[in-house]
């Protein structure tokens, strides 16, 4: 008797130490969740008093793109996690079940919706009839599209075969085709943007879909000692990637955003607007992961660091969106 009730209340504390961590990191999402309500509600509000006029279709657009851009994610991270996991010694062989394959269909399905839109002139199509797939090959949008399309088949394809580390090649091919999109040949000096966007997207995919994989791993795993070296191994890359990101970012923003207008068009255009709510929410995450890091290098459990890391998760989960509404909006370019 007397040696258990210690353990129970060595438990009940433990519990109720975890908790107020619980409590922070869902008001500090709350709180940067807030800086994505205009962009959650779609392109009217962040259009409205601007002066511009949103494209046909843009909220389908952007939700299609937002898909996308999760569906590249996950696989990206799986990789990236799945072979951290292999160089930790001792670690425990197990790993999540893949999302790849699924991820790869899903990533298919919103490909082929985006190339109908290219194929219809960038409109939105009324039926099958207004689709001109041979149009696509005719156009350097239609064929990136196509490239996309083919390139999500494989990746589902390679992810469901004996070797689905090979689906690391299409899913490189749908991260250049959506860097060249981005930034048509009619830009100045596009394969500076298309160089900035590719850097952008791989380091944000490896830090979205890794975090999640990384979390889902230790979750299998149930061990504190594995657990927290595999996660502290994944903190020192990101690290690395949230520079990279955040450097891709600003100098993308200053080409399409001059360093004097910059304020101005924050708040007077959709696109300044949704990338001010992107960078409010980038820097909220930001936060969470430095709470997380300083929680595994100092906390007693190393892995009580996975609270606020579940709330970057879902945090990342709404940039990911916000960066789908960005794309589809018009963007201000002055030279």
């Amino acid at each position: 008797m007397t040696s258990t009730k210690p353990r129970s209340g060595a438990a009940g504390a433990h519990r109720g130490a975890r908790r107020p961590g619980a409590g922070r990191a869902a008001a500090v999402l709350v709180l940067v969740a807030l800086a994505a309500l205009i962009p959650l509600l779609g392109p009217s509000p962040a259009l409205h008093g601007t002066g511009e006029a949103a494209a046909p279709g843009t909220g389908g657009i952007a939700a299609l793109r937002t898909v996308l851009f999760a569906a590249l994610a996950l696989p990206v991270g799986e990789l990236f996690v799945n072979r951290l996991a292999r160089s930790l010694p001792g670690a425990p062989p197990a790993v999540p079940r893949s999302w790849s394959t699924a991820a790869g269909a899903v990533g298919f399905a919103a490909a082929l919706g985006l190339a109908s839109v290219v194929a219809t002139g960038n409109l939105v199509p009324g039926g099958p009839a207004d689709i001109d797939v041979g149009g696509l090959y005719a156009s350097r949008d239609g064929k990136l599209a196509l490239l996309e399309v083919n390139a999500f088949l494989a990746a589902a394809l390679c992810a469901a075969s004996a070797r689905p580390v090979t689906q690391a090649w299409p899913l490189a091919a749908v991260i250049v085709a959506e860097a060249l999109r981005a930034h048509p040949v009619t830009e100045h000096d596009p394969l500076v943007g298309s160089g900035l966007t590719l850097v952008h997207l791989l380091c944000a995919s490896l830090w979205t879909g890794g975090l999640l994989h990384a979390l889902r791993t230790l979750r299998l795993w149930g061990t504190a000692e594995a657990g927290a070296a595999l996660l502290g191994l994944y903190a020192r890359v990101a690290a690395v990637l949230l520079a990279a990101v955040t450097a891709t970012g600003l100098c993308s923003s200053l080409r399409r955003m001059p360093a004097e207008t910059i304020l101005e068009q924050l708040t007077d255009t959709a696109y300044g607007r949704v990338l001010l709510a992107k960078v409010i929410l980038t820097a909220g995450v930001a936060a969470l992961a430095l709470w997380a890091r300083v929680r595994l290098a100092r906390a007693a459990d190393p892995l009580t660091a996975c609270s606020p890391a579940r709330a970057e998760v879902y945090a990342l989960g709404v940039v990911v969106a916000v960066s789908g509404l960005l794309t589809a909006l018009p963007v201000p370019i002055r030279w």
